[in-house]
């Protein structure tokens, strides 16, 4: 399985908690609310402590800097799913600290530009959010498809990614698309 890293990278630590190779190709983008208004190497210091046992592929930090804590090739431990985090790159996003756990504008822009840039490097054309988590499961995407999944189908005490994100996902897929259908600069 060919896998590359994002060129959007300006920080990089390795989380030791990850579980390897993919068994599976990407085709599902799992953003998530890191529950602070946090910087990319807070995040990567917190992912590599030995007592976090979680990590997530890229952060996006609340200046709009974007981390790498696991290497796209690798799952990693984020969605409370092997099965998802087997498929998904998954983004931390610096929020607020509390429902709705609100993005500062600088950081939703990053996420729509990585998420733009995880598709294009992975061959797809189209993020689609289904809205419905039994209904995404079941989706097979199509080879030019990618899907948006979110931790709170995985894991019931969870409200990841925050109700400001979750409200805004079908705007995040189509911002995604539409990037993807403009020209290249």
């Amino acid at each position: 399985m060919l896998s590359t890293d994002s060129p959007l990278v300006v920080y990089t630590q390795l989380s030791p908690h990850h579980s390897g190779l993919r068994t599976h190709a990407i085709d599902r983008i799992t953003p998530h609310c890191a529950v602070g208004q946090c910087t990319a190497e807070w995040l990567g210091e917190w992912f590599f402590r030995p007592t976090t046992r979680a990590s997530s592929h890229y952060g996006v930090d609340r200046d709009g800097r974007i981390g790498q804590y696991v290497q796209e090739q690798n799952r990693s431990w984020c969605s409370s799913s092997e099965e998802n985090d087997q498929r998904a790159v998954t983004i931390e996003c610096a929020s607020d600290t509390e429902e709705p756990y609100a993005f500062r504008p600088v950081v939703y822009e990053r996420l729509i530009e990585l998420c733009a840039d995880v598709c294009r490097r992975n061959g797809k054309n189209k993020l689609l959010w289904l809205g419905d988590k039994e209904a995404t499961l079941a989706y097979r995407p199509n080879a030019g498809e990618m899907i948006l999944t979110v931790h709170r189908w995985f894991n019931e005490k969870k409200t990841c990614p925050g109700a400001w994100l979750f409200a805004r996902m079908d705007e995040l897929a189509e911002r995604v698309t539409a990037a993807l259908a403009a020209p290249a600069d």
